[in-house]
């Protein structure tokens, strides 16, 4: 008979770790009934017992967003740019008719989960951090297509490793035929319908050898918009840092901290506009960005009978490789931050 070893921060290989969900043991909940909030509690059962008539049930009335906590070489906590996150969710909320949860009780809410679970923050060297994720979502007893009258807001938190294998080297996209999310819809909204319809194409491009589907727009199927889960940036050979800009974007805090990096730490000419995807050999690199991949090398894209290619699959390009080290260094604390990005989590409350 098969013994199951339990996940301790002790037993973890930190090193080894993938992008995967551990029950830390420790959540954040609060729920709003009558009108408001309750003050919110940090709660140990990793299940959620709702309506078999809740509204993210059926009519996917939910929202989420999904951030990191970072430990530094002096055994600091530490946040990236938080209130962004709880801004995009209040976004999300409006969206779907949600009640939003305040931007400063988000903020207390995720540094409440983390010192509750701060055992399990990855340590310095380890290469790993602490996923947090916040969701939002209608419960209660609706049938009928109309928002909710209760909400949940929940936190957990799971150590993970790179989002994709090798983790900081290139790999391969394939553009798809597939629109992951409608014109004027809740593309710009960090919604689970979004990655529900990325499924299928993502899954196809896999099948093929790629690590993830490229999206067009849904209007024109002419310009790149987003990669997989995660927004798209390119370097052009004149060192130009290009990204699309689309009312259905996911508005991306890393894309956002890039962009600034770029422009203000690396001296780079910023252009936020139309990419055109029988425009890509303009570029000398290309990537992916988001919290979960943080920056994703491309080495290729291929549409239809084209590749374009960008590197040989094993070398990362030298403006990338910048990025990555001003971005993640900003992050684990060994590059000074621009004013107001770092929140660190004071352990000892």
């Amino acid at each position: 008979m098969r013994v199951l070893t339990k996940i301790t921060p002790e037993t973890i290989n930190w090193g080894e770790l993938g992008f995967g969900y551990i029950d830390t043991g420790k959540k954040f909940r609060a729920y709003y009934k009558d009108g408001e909030w309750s003050e919110g509690r940090i709660e140990t059962e990793k299940n959620v017992f709702i309506s078999e008539a809740s509204t993210a049930l059926h009519y996917g009335q939910q929202a989420f967003e999904g951030m990191k906590a970072y430990r530094t070489k002096t055994g600091e906590i530490q946040f990236f740019r938080p209130e962004l996150n709880a801004q995009r969710l209040i976004d999300s909320a409006e969206k779907l008719l949600m009640p939003a949860y305040p931007e400063e009780d988000f903020i207390k809410a995720i540094h409440e989960v983390v010192r509750a679970n701060v055992e399990w923050v990855p340590p310095y060297e380890s290469g790993a951090t602490l996923y947090i994720r916040p969701l939002l979502i209608g419960i209660g007893d609706t049938v009928g297509v109309q928002p909710a009258n209760e909400f949940l807001f929940t936190v957990f938190v799971t150590p993970v490793g790179p989002y994709f294998k090798g983790g900081m080297a290139p790999t391969k996209f394939l553009v798809s035929d597939f629109d992951r999310a409608a014109p004027r819809g809740t593309g710009a909204q960090k919604v689970g319908g979004n990655y529900a319809s990325s499924y299928l194409p993502g899954k196809l491009a896999k099948d093929q050898g790629y690590s993830d589907a490229i999206y067009l727009d849904p209007v024109t199927h002419t310009k790149i918009e987003e990669v997989g889960s995660a927004n798209f940036f390119g370097i052009t050979k004149d060192k130009k840092f290009v990204t699309p800009k689309s009312p259905s974007i996911l508005p991306s805090i890393t894309k956002r901290s890039l962009i600034w990096l770029a422009e203000n730490r690396l001296g780079l000419e910023v252009v936020e506009g139309d990419v055109y995807v029988d425009e890509l050999d303009q570029f000398s690199e290309t990537g992916a960005m988001g919290t979960a991949a943080v920056i994703a090398p491309i080495s290729s894209i291929t549409y239809g009978d084209k590749e374009f290619t960008y590197t040989d699959g094993v070398e990362v390009g030298e403006v990338t490789q910048r990025l990555y080290a001003e971005l993640v260094g900003i992050q684990k604390g060994d590059v000074e931050a621009p004013k107001g990005w770092i929140q660190t989590v004071d352990v000892t409350k």
